[in-house]
């Protein structure tokens, strides 16, 4: 699949990013895929070809630029390894719905401006805090977001006052959430009160099980699981297919 790097300018400076586009002649629908904690790294830019495949032009933000040429994390040990944890988590702290949005702003505007993508909204999806940033967006930047994808997500109905959930009424999106199983940052309950709050604000959207554990979807997170994976990819396909113009 071709492939750009490319960096977007924001409020706060560079954003490196890459563009993953199918072969053939665009243009073709933008979707932002938004990275777990792990941040931007080898596995989502292979993800991204992946979904280009299926015609859509894909961009990955480096949503920690912040942080300078921050060292990668090596997903099998950060959250056991005590020094790395504290600084995964300190970087994912700066990450606030605030930033979310703004930074998203100058995504959308990027991605519009560019002639290998078509229309003025776009998808997106997004893992384990990118799944969060996704439904942020649909409701923080309503007017850009056409459809919002979420897997194993962590924090999409919290008693939080920036708690996705509350934007249900801002949402012009199409959503869909793909929980996984006995995961603390989204259980059952959770997924109670968000579908509650969609369905109140008349927001079309789907919640799904996968009998799979958080990190499910994204091959070099240890609880990777293949036929959640790629169940997860065939959802993708058709969601955005069905959405997206």
């Amino acid at each position: 699949m071709p492939r750009i790097t490319d960096t977007v300018t924001t409020a706060d400076g560079s954003c490196p990013v890459s563009l993953h586009t199918p072969d053939g002649d665009g243009p073709w629908p933008g979707i932002i895929m938004y990275p777990d904690a792990g941040g931007a790294r080898p596995t989502f830019r292979a993800m991204a070809d992946r979904l280009a495949g299926y015609g859509y032009a894909v961009l990955v933000p480096d949503v920690y630029y912040r942080d300078g040429d921050w060292a990668p994390f090596t997903m099998a040990t950060v959250f056991s390894d005590e020094a790395e944890r504290r600084r995964l988590f300190s970087m994912i702290s700066k990450v606030t719905p605030e930033i979310m949005a703004a930074d998203a702003r100058a995504f959308f505007d990027y991605l519009a401006s560019r002639p290998e993508v078509r229309g003025e909204s776009f998808g997106t999806t997004g893992y384990c805090m990118g799944g969060r940033t996704s439904l942020v967006l649909a409701g923080r930047v309503p007017e850009r977001v056409a459809a919002a994808m979420s897997f194993h997500g962590g924090g999409l109905a919290t008693d939080d006052d920036d708690s996705p959930h509350l934007l249900a009424d801002r949402m012009q999106a199409a959503i869909y959430v793909g929980a996984a199983r006995s995961d603390r940052s989204f259980t059952a309950a959770d997924g109670e009160r968000l579908d509650k709050a969609l369905t109140a604000a008349g927001v079309e959207h789907t919640i799904e099980w996968y009998d799979a554990f958080h990190g499910f979807a994204v091959p070099d997170n240890e609880p990777y699981d293949e036929a959640a994976s790629r169940r997860h990819w065939e959802a993708m396909k058709s969601f955005f297919a069905s959405h997206l113009v």
